[in-house]
C-alpha cells in the first residue's frame, strides 16, 4: 500500500487530480501492482478522504497522552516525529489527531517510521497543506529506497 501511496504523490502532485477509484485502479494495475494492494490502497485514501478534521483550540502548552495503543503500534520513533512536527508547525493539533488515526489503520504492528512519513505526507498533500521542499524531503526521501520508484 505504501508503494501505490508514494507512485501517488509522485505522479498526482495536487491531490483530486487523480482519476475516480476505478481509473486509478486500473491505471495502478496497469503499471504493475497487484489487484490486493490496490485495493487496501483505495480503502485507506477513501477513509483519508472522508475523515473529518476538526478544528479546535487548545493551550499552546497542552500535551496530547497517547493510549496504550497507539504507543504501542505507534511506537516512541513515530510520536517523537509527531512532536518533532508540531514543534516545526507542519502539524496543527487537529492534522495530528488525523495522522495518528490513519497510523493506527496500518496493519505493521508496530509501524516503522519511514512508513509512518509516508502517512504524514500523505495527509498533509490530502488537505493540500503548502509542502515546503525540506519537508517532503524529510517525509519522502529519507524513507526506505525500496519505497520510491
Amino acid at each position: 500500500m505504501i508503494d501505490i501511496l508514494v507512485y501517488l504523490f509522485e505522479n498526482y502532485y495536487d491531490f483530486s487530480a487523480h482519476p475516480k477509484p476505478d481509473a486509478l485502479a486500473r491505471k495502478l494495475s496497469a503499471v504493475g501492482f497487484e489487484e490486493g494492494e490496490i485495493s487496501v490502497a483505495l480503502d485507506w485514501l477513501d477513509g483519508l478522504k472522508s475523515a473529518r478534521v476538526a478544528e479546535f483550540s487548545c493551550s499552546p502548552h497542552a500535551v496530547r497522552i497517547y493510549t496504550a495503543d497507539e504507543q504501542s503500534k505507534l511506537g516512541c520513533d513515530c510520536l517523537n516525529f509527531v512532536v518533532f512536527l508540531e514543534a516545526a508547525g507542519v502539524l496543527t493539533p487537529a492534522l495530528r489527531e488525523l495522522v495518528v488515526e490513519r497510523g493506527m489503520t496500518l496493519e505493521d504492528d508496530p509501524v516503522p517510521l519511514d512508513r509512518f512519513k509516508i502517512i504524514v505526507l500523505m495527509v498533509l498533500w490530502s488537505r493540500e497543506q503548502d509542502l515546503e521542499p525540506l519537508i517532503v524531503e524529510e517525509l519522502l526521501y529519507d524513507a526506505d529506497p525500496e519505497l520510491l520508484h
